[in-house]
């Protein structure tokens, strides 16, 4: 682990690939199930693209939903290997996201736990990249967490692994760009719309609440315009 924090993204997740499904950072099974449930009555989609798709389990979401093909997307040659071993009869593309190389060709796209990897000003070409990539009327989905409480234990963590991180980035190169609190909802939906999205958001009520009794995670829907030319 301390190779890989000293490593570039890409390289620190191709050391890390062989053993990522066994680690925490892997999306867990009841978020990826919660967003498919959410989609669900949106659907079903033609082709669908999971963007920074890691070793693939996004593709738990894409395929019941899909009628057509099912792509991941990722720079980590690494992971994508892991991928391609665990669904061969998926399509999988090394690409960097901010340049996505796809031209109207999805119906659905999604994405789990990448958003950290991008500083704010990058998210620009990420989401203009999907929005290209999807045909009109198609949908970007991706879950986003509510922050915790500023009294909560959890809130100070993930405080101080951003401090961390922006100490470690402005003292040693390559940069490992890897921020928790660098993406709230309001300034995705901000970005999303300037991309030409039209945004809402579900609840992923069988995630739990939050004391208040707010959702712990909502689900993003981004989609393109139909009438767009």
């Amino acid at each position: 682990m301390a190779i890989q924090a000293l490593s570039s993204v890409e390289d620190a997740y191709d050391l890390l690939a062989p053993k990522f499904n066994h680690t925490p950072f892997r999306t867990p099974d009841r978020l990826l199930g919660a967003t498919a449930d959410a989609l669900r009555p949106l659907g079903p989609f033609g082709e669908g693209l999971d963007v920074c798709c890691g070793t693939g389990a996004g593709m738990e979401v894409l395929q019941p939903l899909c009628e057509g093909r099912i792509c991941g997307v990722d720079f980590s040659s690494g992971m994508l290997a892991q991928a391609r071993s665990a669904r061969p009869d998926a399509e999988w593309v090394r690409a960097d996201v901010r340049a996505l190389p796809f031209d109207e060709g999805f119906d659905l796209a999604v994405s789990f736990g990448a958003l950290g990897h991008f500083l704010p000003a990058e998210r620009p070409a990420l989401f203009g990249g999907v929005y290209r990539a999807l045909r009109p009327g198609g949908l970007f989905a991706f879950p986003i967490g509510a922050p915790p409480p500023i009294a909560s234990a959890w809130y100070w963590a993930l405080l101080g692994f951003d401090v961390v991180m922006r100490i470690r980035n402005a003292v040693w190169r390559p940069q490992f760009v890897m921020y928790y609190r660098t993406c709230p909802l309001g300034a995705v939906r901000d970005d999303l719309t300037a991309a030409g999205f039209t945004v809402t958001t579900a609840p992923l009520q069988a995630l739990g609440q939050r004391a208040d009794g707010s959702p712990r995670y909502r689900l993003v829907l981004a989609r393109k315009p139909a009438n767009v030319r």
